[in-house]
């Protein structure tokens, strides 16, 4: 595959940029991850759904990310951000592979150039910011499907991270995270429950973003169905990652 310098700066910002998202969350549970130039890591274990390193580039050493986590609990995950790493020798399995995606600057919620525009929302949701730790709580319930665990601390609302949660009848049935870092905004978290969709959840959010970043392009990393349905977003593929779970 040949990547080109656009795309590869495309990769590089989105992978910041979901590191830097990793590491709002596990500062918000009172850990101390750390930045390098090839690598986010964090030498406690990282809570739920969240890894304990992020590759951020193409030449990260695979001996020094596995030295840098803690191997010795379950559940140590390891972004491959590139899917240039083996770390099969060092007791890692591949837990899923997906893709990066991106789509153009919003344009203040028109055209993006080659990406069509931001489709209408479902006129049955109501969309806006959580604004609160109450709000934030029962958003992570329709998230989880079930509770609130606290995974999303209070910590997280501000300028540079919001969560967008669609709403029926007043109750939380789609939803997203957007953050900046790298120069783009990432989503992430999207979810659509009952008889919200998918397609649904996607517009919500890009109206979203293009509303408080619409100068920003928009990048992600989603898999299977979900990945056609970013598509149909406006989003192409970029590059392939994979996550790996240590299980020696």
């Amino acid at each position: 595959m040949i990547i080109s310098p656009d795309t590869r700066q495309l990769l590089l910002a989105a992978a910041r940029n979901n590191a830097e998202w990793c590491d709002a969350v596990c500062r918000g549970h009172a850990l101390r991850p750390e930045f390098a130039p090839d690598a986010w890591t964090s030498a406690r274990r990282t809570p739920p759904y969240y890894p304990d390193a992020v590759s951020l580039t193409r030449d990260a050493s695979a001996d020094a990310l596995v030295a840098a986590v803690d191997t010795g609990s379950p559940g140590c995950s390891v972004k491959d951000s590139f899917a240039t790493l083996d770390l099969a020798p060092a007791g890692f399995e591949v837990l899923f592979e997906a893709q990066w995606i991106h789509r153009p600057a919003l344009a203040g919620g028109g055209a993006a150039a080659g990406a069509g525009p931001v489709a209408a929302t479902d006129s049955r949701l109501e969309w806006s910011e959580v604004a609160s730790a109450e709000e934030l709580e029962a958003w992570e319930a329709a998230w989880d499907g079930e509770e609130s665990t606290g995974l999303f601390r209070p910590s997280l609302l501000g300028e540079d991270i919001v969560f967008l949660a669609g709403r029926a009848g007043g109750r939380i049935v789609a939803g997203a995270v957007a953050n900046t870092g790298g120069g783009v905004v990432g989503v992430s978290n999207l979810f659509a429950l009952d008889d919200a969709d998918t397609d649904a959840a996607w517009a919500g959010a890009l109206a979203g973003v293009a509303a408080r970043w619409p100068e920003l392009p928009v990048v992600g990393y989603e898999s299977g169905d979900d990945l056609d349905a970013a598509v149909r977003a406006g989003f192409a593929p970029l590059g392939p990652l994979r996550v790996w779970l240590h299980t020696a």
